[in-house]
C-alpha cells in the first residue's frame, strides 16, 4: 500500500475524551498542562468538555455526550481530517452499553495514524514530545485501491 503525507500543524486540533470514572484523571491532567493545550484547539465529548471548559476557561468544541453518539462524531472528523490528536482517558474495567463506539473510535484513530493516548502515562509522554511544537509530516496509508475495490468488479 502505497503512503500520502498529511501535515499535523503546530497548532494541533486535540479531542479529550474521559470515561466516568476516569474524568477526575483527565481534569487533573488538563489542569496540569493547561499552559500547553490552551495553544492548541480542542474538542470534546459532552459532559467532558463542558467540565473542563469551565475548569480551563477556554473555548472547547463539544460533541454529544458518548453514549448519544459523541464518540462516533470525534471517530468521523478523524476520518475526514479535522482531528489530529486523541487523548481517551477509558477504563478498561467498566463494561459501557456502548463499547463498540468506543472500540470504532480507537480504530478510526490507528487507521488514520492519529497520535492516540489512552491513560496518564501516555498522554504525557506525547504532549511533552518536541513534535508538539511543530508540524508533523503524518504518514497516511493511501486507501485509493480500498476505496475501488467494488469498481473494479
Amino acid at each position: 500500500m502505497t503512503k500520502r503525507i498529511s501535515v499535523i500543524g503546530k497548532k494541533k486540533k486535540i479531542a479529550l475524551v474521559a470515561h466516568d470514572h476516569k474524568k477526575n484523571d483527565l481534569l487533573e491532567w488538563v489542569k496540569f498542562n493547561k499552559g500547553t493545550l490552551v495553544q492548541h484547539e480542542l474538542f470534546a465529548t459532552g459532559p467532558t468538555g463542558k467540565i473542563l471548559e469551565k475548569e480551563i476557561g477556554v473555548k472547547i468544541t463539544t460533541f454529544e455526550s458518548g453514549p448519544l453518539g459523541g464518540d462516533q462524531q470525534i471517530g468521523s472528523r478523524i476520518a475526514e481530517g479535522f482531528i489530529d490528536f486523541l487523548i481517551f482517558f477509558w477504563d478498561p474495567l467498566e463494561p459501557l452499553s456502548h463499547d463498540p463506539d468506543v472500540k470504532a473510535l480507537l480504530r478510526m484513530a490507528v487507521v488514520w495514524n492519529v497520535p492516540l493516548a489512552c491513560n496518564r502515562a501516555s498522554a504525557d509522554f506525547l504532549i511533552s514530545s518536541p513534535l508538539m511544537y511543530q508540524e508533523y509530516p503524518r504518514n497516511l496509508p493511501d486507501y485509493d485501491t480500498y476505496r475501488q475495490r467494488m469498481t473494479n468488479v
